[in-house]
């Protein structure tokens, strides 16, 4: 796919994967079913849920490095800055020949790298991020999408990059 074909369907991916409502529970269930799909799959990931300044699951399965913590914070205030997908935000910077230096971010706070996709409730907005790091980019947000299509009972195919 091309960086205009991503960037648009990630636009969907943002728009179908809102929940009504979103609390503690919810976050655990999503934090255990990413765990499950790794642990399955043998994927050496670090797997972070956070409801803005509080961490609400978190979990690093063998295979992980420091390195993946510190990603897993630079991604995640690329959600938080955008309220949009840290690959989505990444792929328009690509698209525009930018970097986050460009926007005033520094690159040791700020990764514009697949992983972390915002947690949107309807009639709110963003009030979080699901944040996968230790794959390639694309794989980190396909996982987290994988994950929110199934807790949201969503046509995966229909939303997933190719």
């Amino acid at each position: 796919m091309s960086i205009d074909e991503d960037l648009i369907r990630i636009a969907e991916q943002e728009k179908a994967l809102s929940f009504d409502a979103f609390d503690l529970t919810t976050a655990w269930q999503l934090g255990k079913l990413l765990q499950e799909l790794a642990t399955e799959r043998g994927l050496g990931i670090a797997i972070d849920i956070t409801l803005h300044s509080m961490p609400v699951f978190y979990v690093a399965l063998p295979g992980v490095t420091p390195d993946n913590v510190n990603w897993v914070r630079r991604k995640r205030n690329m959600v938080f800055r955008y309220f949009r997908s840290s690959y989505a935000s990444g792929l328009k910077l690509q698209k525009e020949g930018k970097k986050v230096e460009d926007n005033g971010l520094s690159p040791a706070d700020y990764a514009p790298h697949g992983g972390s996709f915002p947690v949107n409730v309807r009639g709110t907005g963003c009030i979080g991020a699901v944040t996968v790091s230790g794959l390639p980019q694309r794989d980190d947000h396909n996982l987290a999408v994988e994950a929110l299509a199934l807790i949201l009972a969503k046509d995966l195919e229909s939303l997933r990059l190719a």
